[in-house]
Formats: structure tokens, sequence, C-alpha cells
């Protein structure tokens, strides 16, 4: 299965303040690529935002802002390409609303939630998290809410997925968007 996972961190709770962001693209079952990247958002960080991830206002004072970053990815988002986030609606609506306050056009693309799967997949975990997931199946996870750390991990969970639980029984968990 060929997909690529996506990841944000925001630097306050509004959806369009996006400060990082990172891709890893699996193809044949393997990661082949990775992108990570720092975005200067056009709004304030919130303390406690910069507490769970890290990432302070002078750390971003020169990265791209998101409309120019999006030409550089803007290819993984296609209608027939699977996008896939662990709490996928997090991640998608993130990415909605900053291409929507850059009025840039909204993709159509498939999503798939690896938080849904684990759910369905994994009963009785004492939660779904990221972090708890990948201790259950032995995934390392180095820096949680690193957003690369976390885009592999994701990825990560949906190969282990693939490998044991076939296609198949992903599918019903794929979704437009």
């Amino acid at each position: 299965m060929d997909f690529v996972a996506i990841d944000f961190e925001t630097a306050n709770g509004k959806r369009d303040s996006a400060c990082s962001l990172a891709l890893t693209v699996v193809q044949n079952n393997q990661i082949v690529d990775e992108l990570y990247s720092l975005i200067k958002p056009e709004s304030d960080f919130f303390w406690r935002n910069i507490q769970i991830h890290g990432i302070k206002p002078e750390m971003v004072a020169d990265s791209p802002k998101f409309n120019e970053l999006w030409p550089h990815i803007q290819q993984f988002f296609g209608p027939d390409q699977i996008v896939v986030a662990h709490n996928a609606r997090f991640d998608n609506s993130v990415l909605k609303k900053t291409l929507e306050h850059y009025q840039l056009p909204e993709p159509h693309y498939l999503s798939l939630d690896t938080l849904a799967t684990s759910r369905a997949f994994y009963k009785g975990l004492p939660n779904y998290r990221l972090n708890t997931v990948c201790d259950a199946l032995d995934i390392n996870l180095e820096h949680h809410h690193n957003a690369l750390d976390d885009c592999e991990a994701c990825a990560n969970i949906l190969l282990e997925q693939i490998n044991h639980f076939g296609t198949p029984a992903l599918k019903p968990y794929v979704q437009s968007v």
C-alpha cells in the first residue's frame, strides 16, 4: 500500500496556526522519504502548546509560512492518494483551516486514521494515544509531539496493521476528504 503520513503541531488552539509539519512517504510498504519543516504561523504561540511540543516563536522566525511550503507538498494530496494520520480529524482540519487562511484551494484526497484502526484492532489498551499504541506494538517513538517522530510512528503503526491484518481489513477506514 502506498500512502503518506502527516503530522502537524500548532502554535495555539486555532487550527490555522501550524508551526511544524512532517510527511512520511510510504511506497510498496516501505518508508522511502520524509519531510520536516518548521512553519512560521501568522498567530501567537500559547504557552501550553510550547510546553507540549517545545517549539518557540524564535525557533520559527526564519521558517517559511505555510503558503511557501504548500507548493512543495501539495503533490501528496490528490483524489487517489491516501493521507494517514493518528487522529486524522485534527491534522485534516489543520490542513483545511491553514489552506483557507491563505486562500489556497482545498485538495480532495483519501484519509485513513490510525486512531480509528487502532481502536478497532487492539481492544483493551488503556487509551489509544499515539505513544500508547506505539508502546503496545513495540514501535519506537523517541520524541512524542515532534512532528517527524510522530509522523514516522503513525506510518509504522499502519505498516504493522497492513502486515498483521492485511490491506482489505483497512479499506473500510479509508474516507474521502
